[in-house]
């Protein structure tokens, strides 16, 4: 198999991890971090940019897995490499987030 398909899943797993928080956090009506609020990943958004941020996260994610699906069933490298994308954003997600939820509120 080609590197950069490794690669590719690699990501989508990283996006489809990312997409959880926001999309859960905003179905529940909360508001959350995102990459648009001030300061960009600390600041909190509304509901509804977490559900779209976070549909935004499945598309690009699903985009990669359809475009670098070589075969069904994918092979299971392919699923570990996705599964080891996920594994890594969803850690530093904990983390940041765990540092952002944990600090003192910003104004």
């Amino acid at each position: 198999m080609i590197w950069y398909v490794y690669v590719a899943w690699l990501f989508a797993g990283a996006f489809l991890a990312n997409a959880i928080p926001h999309i859960v956090q905003g179905i529940s009506g909360n508001r959350f971090q995102t990459p648009f609020a001030s300061p960009s990943g600390v600041g909190e958004s509304s509901a509804t940019v977490n559900v779209i941020w976070g549909f935004v996260n499945v598309a690009i994610g699903g985009t990669l897995l359809y475009i670098f699906l070589p075969q069904l069933p994918p092979p299971w490298p392919l699923c570990v490499t996705a599964l080891i994308g996920a594994l890594v954003m969803a850690l530093w997600l904990a983390n940041h987030f765990g540092k952002v939820r944990n600090s003192p509120p910003h104004p």
